[in-house]
C-alpha cells in the first residue's frame, strides 16, 4: 500500500533520486557508526601507551576522615549528580604499588601536577608513582638518570651472569644427573657426588650474585614524605612524564608499543604485553587457512563440475549455505565432542597409551582449535569458490576439451587459475571471521594464559597439542577485569586495536594476492 502511494506520487526519475537519497543516508549513517566505534577504540587504546602526567593529590579519606596526600594518575573525570568525580590510580606508603579510588569534588583538597613525579614500572607489571631520591649500591648517591643507568648496567651484567650459569652449567649438571638416574647409578657413587658438589658450588655462587644484585636499589619518596625502597632488578623502566617534551612522549609511546608487542601479559592480563596472544592468533589463523582452503576448493569443484544437477545436490548446497548461519558456539561444542574427545581420545589409546590417563591429544589444543575454525569457515570458502567457478566462461572449457585436455586437466590448468580470485575472496572472508571468533576457541583450546608458546626450539618445534592464547580471548578476559581497573580497560582497548590491525593486515595480504591472480589470469 505504501509502495503504491510512493509510486503514484513520484515519476521514475524522482523514484530513482529518492532511492539514491535513502541509500546514501543509511550508508552515511553506517559509516558514522563504524567511524565512531573505531575512533573510540583508537582513543582508548592509544591511552595505554601515552605517558600520563602524575599529580600530587590531597583528599580527605572516607575511612578515617583525615587528609591524605598521594601521587596519582587521573584516568578519567566525569560528572555524577552535578559533582565532578575523578578516577585515580595512586601510590601511598600503605599501597606503594598502586590502588584505585573514585574521588568526589567535595573530598578533593588540591590537584597539582608534579614535575618530578616518576612512573616506575616493575617487571611483574606493577607500578609505583613517586619521586626517586637516592640510589643505593656500590656507590650510593642522590638519584640522577646518569647514575641510574650506570647502576642499571651493573645489575644487568649480574643478571646475565646468573642466567649464563643456569643455562650452561646447571643445565648440563641436571642432564648428566638424569643420565646417571637412567643407568641406576648408586647415590654415593663418586661420579654422582662430583656432580652434586659442582651443583652446590654453582648454586652458592648464584646466591652470592643474587645478594650482590639485590643490594642495588632506589629509594622512592611518596607524596607524604615516606620512603619506599625498590630493588633495581625489579624495575623495567622509569618515566618522568612532567619532564618530557612532546617528542619525548612520542618516543616513550613507541617504546611502550614495542614492549606491548614483545612481552607476556601480567597482573591477570591487565598489564604487560600481548605477544603470546598475538602469536597464537596468527598461528591459529594460518593453520586454519591451510586446512580449510583445499577442503573448501575440492568440495566446490565437486559440486560445480562433477555433481549432477539433482535434488540431492540442491539439498547439499542449501545445507552448506545454512551451515554459515549456525552459531559459532555450536561448532565449539561439536569440536570438543568429536575432535577432542572422540578423535583425540582414540589417538591417545592407539599411540600414547603409556601416558594415559593423562591425555596427549585428547585435550583441547591448537590443532583441534584450527580444525574447528576450519569447519566453521568451510561454508564461506565453498560458496565463494563455487561463485568463482561459475564466472569461468563455458567457451574456455570447450576450447580446452577441443585441444584434447581431460576434464581434470581442464579444471586444474584452466578453470581453477581463472577462478582463483573468487577462491581468494572466500579465504579473505574466512580469515576475517576466524580471527575474531572467541566462543568456540575457549572450548577447544584457547586460554587466558598459556605458560608456553605452541612453537619453540624443542622438538618437534610445532606443538599442536598445546593450548594457546588468542587476542579475542584476552579481550574477553580483560573486559571483566576492566570493570574495576582503569589501566586494564586501556589495555583491553589496545588489544582490540591490535586485533583490528591483525585482521586488516591478513586481509590486505590476501587482497594483494587476489589482485595479482586477477591481473595474471583475467586481464588477457
Amino acid at each position: 500500500m505504501i509502495n503504491d502511494k510512493i509510486k503514484s506520487l513520484l515519476n521514475p526519475a524522482q523514484r530513482q533520486s529518492f532511492v539514491i537519497s535513502v541509500t546514501a543516508f543509511f550508508s552515511t549513517l553506517l559509516l558514522l557508526v563504524l567511524g565512531s566505534i573505531l575512533a573510540l577504540v583508537i582513543y582508548r587504546g592509544t591511552a595505554y601507551f601515552w605517558p600520563e602526567p602524575i599529580y600530587s593529590v590531597a583528599f580527605v579519606s572516607q575511612q578515617d576522615n583525615r587528609a591524605t596526600v598521594v601521587y596519582a594518575q587521573i584516568y578519567s573525570e566525569f560528572e555524577e549528580d552535578g559533582k565532578q568525580v575523578r578516577w585515580l590510580r595512586y601510590s601511598h606508603e600503605d599501597n606503594p604499588f598502586g590502588t584505585q579510588i573514585l574521588l568526589d569534588e567535595k573530598d578533593t583538597l588540591s590537584v597539582i601536577e608534579s614535575a618530578n613525579g616518576a612512573n616506575i614500572t616493575l617487571n611483574d607489571g606493577l607500578s609505583v608513582m613517586g619521586v626517586p631520591v637516592r640510589i643505593n649500591g656500590s656507590a650510593s648517591a642522590a638519584f640522577s638518570e646518569q647514575h641510574y643507568e650506570v647502576m642499571r648496567k651493573k645489575v644487568d651484567e649480574i643478571d646475565a651472569s646468573i642466567t649464563d650459569i643456569r643455562t650452561r652449567w646447571l643445565s648440563e649438571i641436571h642432564q648428566k644427573l638424569a643420565e646417571l638416574d637412567q643407568l641406576n647409578v648408586a647415590r654415593d657413587a663418586p661420579a654422582r657426588e662430583k656432580l652434586n658438589d659442582a651443583f652446590h658450588q654453582w648454586q652458592s655462587r648464584i646466591i652470592a650474585m643474587e645478594n650482590e644484585r639485590d643490594n642495588f636499589s632506589i629509594e622512592v619518596a611518596m607524596a607524604d614524605g615516606a620512603v619506599v625502597p625498590i630493588a633495581l632488578a625489579r624495575i623495567q623502566d622509569i618515566v618522568f612524564p612532567g619532564q618530557l617534551s612532546f617528542v619525548g612522549k612520542i618516543a616513550v609511546t613507541f617504546t611502550k608499543i614495542g614492549q606491548f608487542l614483545s612481552q607476556s601479559p601480567k597482573q591477570a592480563n591487565t598489564a604487560g604485553g600481548v605477544f603470546p596472544a598475538l602469536f597464537g592468533t596468527v598461528l591459529m589463523v594460518f593453520l586454519m587457512t591451510i586446512i580449510v582452503t583445499p577442503f573448501g576448493v575440492l568440495a566446490a569443484v565437486y559440486l560445480s563440475e562433477y555433481a549432477p544437477n539433482t535434488l540431492l545436490t540442491g539439498v547439499i548446497r542449501v545445507s552448506v549455505a545454512n551451515m554459515a548461519g549456525v552459531p559459532s558456539i555450536v561448532y565449539g561444542v561439536f569440536g570438543l565432542g568429536f575432535f577432542v574427545y572422540t578423535m583425540g581420545g582414540n589417538i591417545d589409546a592407539l599411540f600414547f597409551s603409556d601416558s594415559l590417563p593423562a591425555p596427549t591429544l585428547g585435550t583441547p589444543g591448537l590443532f583441534w582449535a584450527s580444525l574447528t575454525m576450519a569447519m566453521l569457515t568451510l561454508p564461506v570458502v565453498i560458496v565463494a569458490t563455487e561463485e568463482g567457478l561459475r564466472q569461468v566462461p563455458t567457451g574456455l572449457r570447450a576450447g580446452s576439451y577441443a585441444l584434447g585436455a581431460t576434464k581434470a586437466e581442464t579444471i586444474i590448468y584452466t578453470v581453477l587459475p581463472i577462478a582463483s580470485p573468487g577462491i581468494m575472496t572466500g579465504v579473505i572472508l574466512a580469515i576475517a571471521r576466524a580471527a575474531g571468533e572467541v566462543a568456540p576457541l575457549m572450548i577447544v583450546g584457547a586460554v587466558k594464559f598459556a605458560p608456553n608458546l605452541p612453537f619453540d626450539g624443542e622438538f618437534p618445534y610445532l606443538h599442536l597439542d598445546r593450548q594457546f592464547m588468542h587476542l579475542g580471548v584476552l579481550i574477553y578476559d580483560g573486559a571483566f577485569h576492566s570493570q574495576t581497573d582503569a589501566k586494564g580497560a586501556s589495555m583491553m582497548f589496545a588489544t582490540c586495536l591490535l586485533l583490528l590491525l591483525v585482521v586488516l593486515v591478513l586481509n590486505v595480504l590476501a587482497v594483494l594476492l587476489r589482485a595479482r591472480l586477477r591481473k595474471r589470469y583475467l586481464t588477457n
